[in-house]
């Protein structure tokens, strides 16, 4: 798999962050275009016996910040990705593990993000997530923008 290396060096920088690394998540997909991570519904239960909705939308700004991550990198580049606002909907509980799918939003461009992040030193493009139901439809759906600063070098 070509993205291994990668995966491996996001897994990492995931599990630096002390309140990631005890969500326990995992990647479970990257084919490129989406990016999809996992966490297991006992760490993440609320009073109703359903995942908590905070862990629903850290697992959703996860998975789409580390799909921004992914490109940049995969460009070649070096920058910090910051979440810049994001709007999440809950639309029905989720009672199973948790399981969120970025991508870019339809009509962004992930070669025009790279591009104006090269030109000008920073960029920002939209990104959409979901967690969908076991049994089929979706739990939670997520829409955010994304900003990319290219680190300066002293």
């Amino acid at each position: 798999m070509q993205f291994e290396h990668p995966l491996r060096a996001l897994d990492a920088h995931y599990q630096a962050m002390p309140p990631v690394a005890a969500m326990q998540l995992r990647i479970a997909g990257y084919d490129g275009d989406a990016l999809t991570l996992e966490a297991p519904l006992a760490l993440h239960v609320n009073d109703k016996g359903c995942a908590f909705g905070g862990s629903l939308v850290s697992l959703l700004t996860l998975a789409s910040w580390g799909l921004a991550t992914l490109h940049v990198q995969q460009a070649g580049l070096e920058a910090d990705v910051f979440v810049a606002d994001s709007e999440v909907r809950y639309l029905a509980p989720l009672f199973g593990d948790l399981r969120a799918q970025a991508r870019i939003a339809q009509g962004a461009s992930w070669d025009d993000f790279i591009a104006t992040l090269r030109g000008r030193g920073r960029a920002r493009t939209t990104l959409v997530a979901t967690v969908p139901l076991p049994g089929g439809g979706v739990a939670t759906t997520f829409r955010a923008r994304y900003v990319a600063i290219l680190r300066k070098h002293g």
